[in-house]
């Protein structure tokens, strides 16, 4: 289903029916069917709302002028518009950080936040040489499989593989350059003292885009309250390579 938010469409898959929400936020390149299989693992207990977040996915593109702030205005603004009162925020790598954003906000029925791998409050940390190779990669194929077959530490199944390369070819060309030349490059770590929720931050042991060492300095640093769980043996795309240990940390946690 579609909803409108502000000038934007945006695409919404939603599953279970519990009194309190979970709403997950994607990975860079993702859409919002990344988190079925942990969804599905979830929905007897929550309503589980999964956007294709804007320029991503079923989604419209990103306007010209655009920022995390934007990207967290518009999930709050998702969030009203389904009549969501309570919620909690899991959030994946890009998602992550747009996630951290939103709570910075202390939205009203906000109850914890879990952070898979999150996009780090600091400039994220990524080479020039890196930086030119991936806006010159969103729409290779090749490229799209090799990202489905590094972000993990043990192999997907073909039609997970595929899912990431499709997703990857229907991301807008706009939202592909916003987050590699803006998005990911902002600092938004002022804010970060005013996350007053619950914090669960997950990681990969093998996890190669953002490896647990940067996650220990540029995020657990600026969350004091926050605890992290290492996922032995997983990389980086942990809603596809482990969702039932990513759906039981969420189960586990107490808010």
């Amino acid at each position: 289903m579609k909803y409108r938010v502000g000038d934007a469409l945006l695409q919404v898959t939603e599953c279970g029916n519990g009194p309190q929400a979970l709403v997950f936020l994607h990975y860079f390149g993702g859409s919002g069917r990344a988190w079925a299989q942990v969804a599905a693992l979830l929905a007897d207990r929550w309503r589980c709302v999964m956007p294709d977040l804007r320029g991503f996915g079923a989604s419209d593109a990103v306007p010209d002028s655009y920022d995390v702030n934007d990207a967290a205005d518009e999930v709050l603004a998702l969030v009203h518009a389904m009549g969501i009162e309570r919620f909690g925020l899991v959030g994946h790598s890009m998602g992550g950080k747009i996630a951290m954003t939103v709570a910075a906000l202390q939205p009203p029925g906000l109850t914890h936040l879990v952070l898979l791998a999150p996009s780090p409050p600091t400039p994220e940390p990524m080479g020039p040489s890196d930086r030119a190779k991936m806006l010159a990669s969103q729409s290779s194929r090749e490229a799209a499989r090799e990202t489905a077959r590094k972000g993990n530490g043990q192999p997907l199944p073909a039609a997970l593989v595929q899912q990431v390369v499709d997703d990857q070819l229907r991301t807008s060309p706009a939202a592909w350059r916003w987050w590699l030349t803006s998005g990911s490059c902002e600092s938004v770590e002022v804010g970060m003292a005013q996350i007053t929720v619950p914090v669960q931050v997950l990681s990969g042991t093998l996890d190669t885009n953002i490896p647990t060492a940067v996650i220990e300095r540029e995020v657990m640093g600026h969350l004091p309250q926050a605890q992290l769980h290492r996922l032995t043996g997983c990389g980086h795309l942990l809603p596809l390579e482990a969702p039932q240990a990513v759906a039981q940390a969420i189960r586990n946690m107490k808010f």
